[in-house]
Order: structure tokens, then sequence, then C-alpha cells
């Protein structure tokens, strides 16, 4: 007697399933699908960052903001750039404090250009 209520029951279920599967395959549109046309997106301007060194070496270089001392930033340098901090890097290059202003574009970690004076080597 119980395995037949376990298959009325199971058989029960297996129907409210196969109905269930039935009624969401009605809610399928066949309308064509709405495009949202999106505007381009602006460039976004370059924006000097003022920082003191923290590392830097050929490949990059780590900052801390003036302003706000808890905000450290690490840039890797644009192709033009490189080739000039690999050569100042054998002069010496820039040791932990030293001040500089970093050109670059906001939600990217590409140093475009750096200004700054490095201090004198020991």
């Amino acid at each position: 007697m119980k395995s037949y209520r376990n298959l009325a029951l199971s058989a029960a279920l297996a129907g409210v399933v196969a109905f269930a599967a039935l009624a969401s395959d009605a809610q399928i549109s066949e309308r064509a699908p709405i495009v949202v046309r999106q505007s381009p997106a602006k460039p976004t301007k370059s924006v000097w960052l003022k920082a003191e060194v923290i590392h830097a070496d050929r490949n990059s270089i780590i900052v801390r903001e003036r302003g706000d001392l808890v905000a450290i930033h690490t840039f890797t340098y644009s192709t033009q750039l490189k080739t000039k901090m690999e050569t100042f890097a054998d002069q010496g290059g820039f040791h932990v404090g030293d001040k500089v202003e970093i050109l670059y574009q906001p939600g990217q970690s590409v140093a475009l250009k750096l200004h700054g004076k490095p201090s004198k080597s020991l």
C-alpha cells in the first residue's frame, strides 16, 4: 500500500513539474529584441597627480598622494616615458620622498608624463 502511495505521489509530482515547464514556455515572446542606443564614451581628460615617490625603477613607480597620505598609486610608464626613465635610472633615478607630478588618465595606471626633480645620490 505504501509503495502505491509513493508511486502516486511521484507521478503527481512529475505531472506538476511537467505542467510548470509548459507554463514557463508560454511566457517566451517572439518579438524582436529592444535595441538601446548608447552614446559613444567621451575620452577622459588627463589629470596631473602631485605625489611623493615610495619606490621607482625602470618599469614602474609607486607614489603616495601629497594631499592624501593614505592614497597610494602604482604606475607603469608609457612607451615614450619608459625609454626616458631607463636612461634616468642609470643616472641614479628617483629616491624615497622625491616630489613628482604624474600625468595619467583616471581609471588607468599608465603614467603619460612625469615631472620632478630627483634628490642627490649619496
